[in-house]
């Protein structure tokens, strides 16, 4: 099953603070917040949700389709994406706006400040959904990730009217969304994607209690950070995954979506949603240890490695026929050459 992935494509300025923001709020003072913060080191990377989960399907050899909206600076960005894996016909190139730019600041604590120019983003809502899909017969899951607010409630209606499993992943967008809106954007999903703090304000903003959106939902998966990731179904099953302890935090940006890439390319090859979390959280331990979004690798030896050592050999077993697709996005893309088929030891 090919996945088809719609929503943001950025470029990511990245700093470091070496303090932590929480000491610099003043509780009495929070109604005339001025503040400047004294930055370590800059780094412009890759980024945006939709690039960044295409890039971990791309590089599992799922071959997804990225489908959203860019200026005409991206050709340099376009080659990386299909050097791994991505299929980018499906990204509209503006005329008239730059690729869209996010600016984020990560303090000692991996506490973050981001802000967020959309550019050519506001341009996703004239890209025809069921239109584009139409030469790509072989999608059978979309995800609605942070884009143009129209653009999602657009494509979210499409996918509905066409009766093609979508992922709802509102996100950062969640600020910024009507209660409306998000109840729009939730209904009938087969996946809805949060982080913890995502997950109060959606009831925050739905007004929905969180059985009821259970039972508009397929399932309700919650990203913990360190603590691991939350499966809710709407006959009352919930399931916790640990994360894969020890890893190193160099940058927790995107670690949300290199999760998500593991997770729905799992489910796409037939595994059970906790199994699906496990792969996914092996991901989100490898974005981690890296500066920016794509700035990761995979082999199937260390996949299937991790998996057994953090989780248990039957995991690891039950996903080497999958793994061997590991890189072989890229390789029909770029022509690079495959490895040898590999085994569990």
């Amino acid at each position: 099953m090919r996945i088809a992935v719609t929503g943001c494509i950025a470029t990511d300025h990245l700093m470091t603070f070496p303090g932590r923001i929480t000491e610099l709020l003043i509780s009495d003072r929070l109604h005339a917040l001025s503040l400047s913060f004294l930055v370590d080191s800059l780094e412009m990377r890759r980024g945006g949700a939709a690039a960044n989960i295409a890039f971990g399907l791309g590089l599992l050899g799922l071959d997804p389709l990225l489908v959203g909206a860019v200026g005409g600076d991206f050709a340099d960005y376009e080659t990386w994406l299909n050097e791994h894996g991505v299929d980018t016909s499906g990204v509209r190139v503006s005329v008239r706006q730059p690729t869209a730019r996010s600016v984020c600041m990560t303090d000692q604590d991996s506490n973050q400040i981001a802000s967020f120019h959309p550019g050519a983003m506001t341009e996703a809502r004239d890209i025809d959904l069921r239109q584009l899909l139409t030469g790509h017969q072989d999608i059978g899951l979309v995800v609605i990730s942070p884009d143009d607010p129209e653009a999602m409630r657009f494509h979210t209606e499409q996918c509905r009217e066409a009766g093609l499993p979508f992922a709802a992943d509102p996100s950062q967008q969640l600020a910024r969304l009507t209660g409306a809106e998000v109840r729009e954007l939730v209904y009938g999903a087969r996946w809805l994607f949060t982080n913890e703090y995502e997950s109060a304000l959606l009831l925050e903003r739905t007004g929905w209690s969180g059985r009821e959106v259970l039972r508009r939902v397929g399932a309700w998966v919650t990203t913990l950070g360190a603590g691991g990731v939350r499966i809710e179904s709407a006959d009352g099953r919930s399931t916790t995954v640990p994360a894969v302890p020890g890893v190193p935090v160099a940058d927790p940006t995107g670690v949300g979506d290199a999760f998500r890439a593991g997770f729905l390319a799992a489910c796409g090859w037939g595994h059970s949603p906790a199994t699906a979390a496990r792969l996914g959280c092996v991901l989100a331990a490898e974005a981690l240890g890296g500066r920016g979004s794509q700035d990761y690798d995979l082999t199937a030896r260390q996949l299937l490695a991790t998996l057994a050592s953090a989780y248990d050999y039957r995991t690891a077993q039950g996903l080497v026929p999958d793994l061997r697709n590991v890189g072989r996005g890229a390789s029909r893309r770029a022509g690079w050459r495959l490895s040898p088929p590999m085994t569990l030891a």
